[in-house]
């Protein structure tokens, strides 16, 4: 239990620090539009052009209704650490469900 408070504290600092480019640039490094990038390097690779439309973030520019952008980028950050956290958490039970299966079948 005491790792997994550490943990949780880690992960807490981490999302706290997350708006950090943010607040020093204006810009979140490595989340460009595709015109950004062709604006940088001077051409879209072909990969993101293909793809660049299939996914759209559930909050466009960090954007919470009723909210700064610093919030919205902070409620994104805690939101995706306790979606990995439970799919983590998920996918442990079903592997620890089907050891215990497997243990359990050799055994008998």
């Amino acid at each position: 239990m005491k790792d997994l408070r550490k943990l949780l504290i880690g992960l807490f600092i981490l999302g706290i620090l997350s708006p950090l480019g943010l607040l020093v640039s204006g810009e979140t490094w490595g989340e460009w539009s595709a015109e950004a990038i062709s604006r940088m390097i001077g051409f879209i690779p072909k990969g993101l052009k293909r793809f660049s439309n299939i996914w759209s973030a559930p909050f466009a520019d960090y954007r919470v209704r009723g909210t700064g952008e610093m919030i919205g980028y902070l409620v994104s950050a805690f939101g995706g650490m306790l979606l990995v956290m439970l799919a983590t958490w998920v996918i442990g039970k079903i592997l620890a469900h089907r050891h215990k299966k497997n243990s359990d079948d050799h055994v008998s």
